[in-house]
């Protein structure tokens, strides 16, 4: 039997009433009621899958980043794993301090990896010397309205380093909707905002996928090209 689309199970379907465009704290309200059905409780399979069996060479020292952290998981595995100063950003204060009280029950090694800042993706700034080696979206690209995309795109190009990577994890993939968020995605979504200035490196289905994310999600990596 085919399950349900994801926008329609009682947590995405209540988040979509709560979230405004128009008003980002609107995140924090979610996150104030629980209404956060993202959040898997552990880091994505795909994700590891990608950094332990992909055979890609992504860095093993540098920054990462992860916009839309929410409680953290992704950025303290990226960090054990890569030995990468990680910093994890989201819009809201609640995810932030979620985050940080999950944090204290890492290793001081991984502790001195991981940072949490609370801020606006799209007006994020950073120096030059100090964009990012590998950033990953899981759900930040689905969050926004897809008006927003191309200024995604622009975004991501001028904070990770050329040679740099963007490892996605598109979901959900299920049938069109109007609504969202999540709104309505494909894996091809992501090529015209970031145009040029990316390379394609991995395109698959993930050889495992939490139950509520099987047969609706697909793992792409790009490499951000030289300027």
């Amino acid at each position: 039997m085919t399950a349900p689309p994801v926008a329609t199970l009682p947590g995405f379907s209540t988040l979509a009433q709560i979230i405004k465009s128009d008003d980002p704290s609107s995140w924090d309200q979610a996150w104030q009621n629980k209404i956060t059905p993202w959040d898997a409780g552990d880091s994505q399979p795909p994700l590891r899958e990608a950094i332990e069996r992909s055979g890609i060479p992504f860095p093993r020292s540098g920054r990462a980043l992860v916009p839309g952290c929410g409680s953290g998981y992704d950025v303290t595995y990226i960090a054990t794993s890569l030995g990468l100063n990680t910093v994890g950003f989201d819009i809201s204060e609640t995810a932030t301090t979620a985050a940080r009280k999950l944090l204290e029950t890492h290793p001081g090694n991984v502790k001195s990896l991981v940072t949490f800042q609370i801020g606006d993706f799209f007006t994020f700034k950073v120096p030059l010397e100090e964009r990012f080696d590998l950033v990953y979206d899981y759900t930040f690209f689905v969050a926004i309205p897809p008006s927003r995309r191309p200024e995604w795109g622009a975004q991501m190009a001028s904070l990770i380093k050329p040679g740099g990577y963007l490892i996605t994890l598109v979901f959900p993939i299920d049938p069109p909707i109007e609504t969202g968020p999540p709104f309505f995605v494909r894996p091809e979504h992501y090529i015209a905002p970031l145009g040029d200035k990316f390379e394609k490196v991995l395109d698959k289905d993930p050889e495992v996928s939490i139950e509520s994310h099987k047969e609706r999600e697909r793992l792409v990596v790009w490499r951000r090209k030289e300027d």
